[in-house]
């Protein structure tokens, strides 16, 4: 049962709060967005995310990415934003002794209801998952959107990407698109946190407009 003093916060966020219980995920907060669907490779050399991964791995757990509200992402902990992305580990190596080589697959959308600092430095949260959007058909008048798309992995690399690939989804393609496009880090947290892929869409098709990349 959710407890009362997060309800009313619940209500105001998310669809059908009551049903959604809450767990415990350990925080990643980083200088960066990741998307559900969305790849981020890691450079981990700090022992508190060290120990972290290697427990992710062992358990086949999850941790959350969040973008860093105030702070630094290394040193002392640093304040998340309190929507995140969980992500697992899909691949990892360790090319020399301390540094752990992860790329990370963003898998659902979380909402932080509050978290403490665990004495190592890591962030442990009290979380909810944001119910995903559901598939939609991309519309043909964002059609621009898919093709910039293709054409910016083409030339970045389709090994950057998690298959498979959903051209024809306009969830996909729009939290595709907010990953390659050169907008600030402020913009791209809001289109994480928007739950209306057509308006996210729009605003996406607004700026390849004004950047003189649709026809």
């Amino acid at each position: 049962m959710i407890p009362k003093k997060w309800k009313n916060r619940l209500a105001e966020l998310l669809p059908d709060s009551a049903e959604l219980a809450p767990f415990t995920l350990p925080l990643f907060p980083l200088n960066t967005v990741l998307l559900p669907g969305g790849v981020l490779a890691l450079k981990v050399f700090e022992q508190r995310y060290m120990d972290m991964a290697k427990r992710c791995l062992q358990e086949e757990s999850l941790f959350g990415i969040c973008l860093i509200k105030e702070g630094a992402e290394v040193a002392a902990p640093a304040a998340p934003h309190p929507v995140g992305t969980l992500a697992r580990i899909g691949h990892w190596d360790m090319p020399q002794l301390g540094v752990l080589n992860v790329r990370a697959i963003g898998v659902q959308r979380f909402q932080v209801l509050e978290y403490e600092t665990q004495q190592d430095g890591l962030l442990i949260a009290q979380a909810v998952k944001v119910p995903a959007e559901t598939a939609t058909p991309l519309p043909p008048e964002h059609a621009a959107c898919a093709a910039v798309l293709k054409h910016v992995m083409a030339h970045v690399g389709e090994d950057k990407f998690e298959p498979p690939f959903c051209f024809d989804d306009g969830v996909w393609v729009g939290y595709r698109l907010v990953e390659v496009m050169p907008i600030k880090i402020s913009a791209k947290q809001s289109m994480l946190e928007m739950n209306d892929t057509l308006v996210r869409l729009d605003v996406l098709h607004k700026f390849l407009a004004q950047q003189g990349l649709t026809a």
